[in-house]
């Protein structure tokens, strides 16, 4: 067996893989750009809008308290039961 033979091969397969890495360097300077669409540019800013705002209606919870605490607020039974039916058939 020739080792000397091996070595001209060898070197000239790690001469090529050098000049393939530099052009793949040259290749990769091309930047990617992404543009979005206004439809995207609008649901991005309704989807931060509504992750910015509170979860609570303070205005509501106010006055559902001042009901409750005067004494003036009436439960339909039929809803109550209505409601109560729909939970359990979601859950069996």
């Amino acid at each position: 067996m020739r080792i000397e033979s091996f070595n001209q091969v060898a070197q000239i397969y790690n001469k090529n893989k050098a000049v393939r890495a530099q052009r793949t360097s040259a290749a990769n300077v091309a930047r990617d750009e992404v543009q979005i669409s206004s439809f995207g540019r609008d649901y991005q800013i309704a989807k931060q809008a509504v992750a910015e705002a509170s979860d609570i209606r303070e205005d509501r919870v106010a006055q559902l308290k001042e009901v409750v605490n005067s004494g003036n607020y009436n439960v339909d039974m039929d809803d109550f039961a209505d409601k109560l039916l729909q939970k359990y058939n979601a859950l069996a």
